[in-house]
């Protein structure tokens, strides 16, 4: 059977209980918020790319033993016109929406001048962003919604702008000990000279009663593009204790073309161009310096979405990656291809680069008299390399974990520390994953679940309270089925095992999702966010 992808989802705005088989852990208290497309198409029109439908929230919550679920779409700008307009009207990355041919001579050239330098969609369908107390949804636009966590309900439009000089921002921040978010985001705003910001948000504002913990906001570090017209895209980076690891990819947003595309009759998505050619850079940013390191990092031509964890070991600094050789995933995803039959979608729209986890090592400290050609990395447990060139730069090479993995999560309290699991999607040839791997990342052993007709969402680790090991804990799982006569069901795994523990059954139409943020009940320690975190 087929999943029917362009199928506009009904939300349950109430909470209804499910069937729990099996026994929930009696420490299971809280509430798993997720995040996806769930609109594909308004009246007579439709969306062109998966990505594009309109964001349908939805939550899990564990209470004594019980699990119930609700979903709400969120009421963006973009929903509230389209819907209003009964029709498309609002642009999304693959999908060109133009005014209706009725409309006055004025609306079309106004239309037409806003794409200019592109007003871009509100429609935050990727991941749940915490900054201090409260929660966002999120996309990689400089616009994000603050939402209230137990009824969905859409509260507060938020455009980055107010705040720092951003046009697009990543859906995968990272917390550190203090409860502190770090973000970063790509400026476009002045012609010809791009940068790359990364940005801190307190906590807690001084006075967080009556302002909100954004206008605290702080600049770490700015990077110029190296492409004075054509910034890099990125989905995520990486954070250690004391520095923050960004990837330039040669995957780029041409500004010139971006610009022109609505007048060309083409989507932003084909701005995007991948140059397998060129090379890879990886920027390395020491937190308490606020500056790049001085050692120049590259690697070859690669596309990444999704950084697992990173952390600091003997004057190194280790990150792992879910890493592609090229950009063909974002094609398959066009709901033209996904609509294919199973046979003619395999024949025509497989994977050509397969997602691998890389682990890649930079030495932090390399001798400026070292021989060229030399290894500078000096880890004994890892076969990554670093090898100076002429120019005095390091060609990283990557030791390979595994392949076919995608949508990785660890357990969040070993973000930036040296750790040992990775719970992920195992993905091969297809967008869409029938299992759900751990990876054991020093033996590189694998455990897996999967059932048939099951399609998993991302894996999300909740710890055990006064856990002792790091895979003490549950994996959580949204599953839908590809079978009309099975029901949707939420899996609950032992996360040591990787056992089935519990299942709760939905009486509801579930969506395929993208990300999420698991919040503990009040009192409970509560696990961060994921490492990267594509969509």
């Amino acid at each position: 059977m087929q999943y029917a992808y362009n199928k506009n989802r009904e939300e349950v705005p109430e909470p209804i209980k499910a069937d729990v088989q099996g026994s929930l852990p009696a420490w299971l208290q809280g509430t798993l918020l997720r995040n996806g497309p769930g609109l594909f198409s308004v009246g007579e029109t439709s969306y062109n790319h998966w990505f594009d439908g309109m964001a349908l929230l939805h939550s899990f919550t564990f209470k004594e033993g019980d699990v119930y679920y609700r979903s709400k779409y969120l009421r963006s700008d973009t929903y509230n016109k389209n819907t209003r307009a009964n029709r498309i009207v609002v642009s999304e990355f693959g999908t060109m929406a133009y005014p209706d041919p009725c409309q006055s001579i004025f609306t079309k050239v106004f239309s037409y001048m806003s794409h200019t330098i592109p007003d871009f969609t509100d429609n935050c369908l990727i991941n749940i962003i915490k900054y201090g107390k409260d929660y966002y949804t999120s996309t990689e636009t400089n616009y994000f919604h603050k939402i209230d966590p137990n009824t969905l309900e859409t509260l507060q439009k938020v455009d980055y702008r107010k705040y720092i000089a951003v046009n697009l921002a990543t859906s995968h921040p990272h917390y550190d000990q203090e409860g502190n978010t770090y973000n970063m985001g790509t400026s476009i705003i002045e012609m010809g000279k791009p940068k790359y910001t990364i940005f801190k948000v307190p906590s807690a504002a001084e006075d967080s009663a009556k302002k909100p913990c954004l206008k605290n906001l702080e600049v770490v570090c700015s990077i110029p593009c190296r492409s004075r017209l054509a910034p890099s895209y990125y989905h995520s980076f990486g954070m250690t204790e004391n520095y923050i690891i960004f990837i330039e990819q040669p995957f780029k947003l041409d500004i010139l073309k971006l610009a022109t595309a609505y007048y060309r009759g083409v989507n932003w998505a084909s701005c995007l161009k991948f140059d397998a050619d060129d090379n890879t850079l990886i920027h390395l940013i020491d937190k308490r310096t606020q500056r790049p390191v001085a050692t120049k990092f590259y690697t070859d031509a690669l596309v990444v979405y999704h950084h697992v964890n990173a952390y600091e070991e003997d004057g190194h600094v280790v990150f792992d990656i879910i890493a592609y050789k090229d950009s063909s995933l974002y094609d398959m995803f066009y709901l033209a291809n996904l609509q294919q039959s199973p046979e003619r979608f395999e024949a025509e729209n497989c994977l050509s680069s397969a997602p691998v986890c890389k682990r890649y090592v930079l030495p932090l400290h390399s001798a400026k008299d070292a021989e060229i050609g030399k290894n500078m990395v000096k880890l004994e447990s890892t076969t990554a390399t670093a090898v100076k060139n002429k120019e005095g730069s390091l060609c990283c090479q990557p030791e390979i974990h595994c392949e076919g993995m995608e949508l990785p999560r660890i357990n969040y309290n070993y973000n930036g520390k040296k750790y040992r699991y990775v719970y992920a999607c195992r993905v091969e040839w297809r967008p869409f994953p029938t299992k759900i791997g751990k990876l054991d990342v020093t033996t590189k052993q694998m455990l897996e679940w999967q059932e048939d007709d099951c399609w998993p969402a991302e894996p999300v680790f909740v710890p055990a309270p006064n856990a002792v090991e790091e895979d003490d804990g549950v994996i959580l799982s949204s599953i839908v089925s590809t079978n009309p006569n099975k029901s949707p069901f939420m899996l609950i795994l032992d996360a040591k095992t990787f056992k089935e523990v519990a299942r709760a059954t939905i009486d509801a139409d579930i969506h395929l999702d993208l990300h999420g943020y698991f919040i503990p009940q009040q009192g409970q320690h509560p696990p961060q966010e994921d490492t990267s975190v594509a969509r």
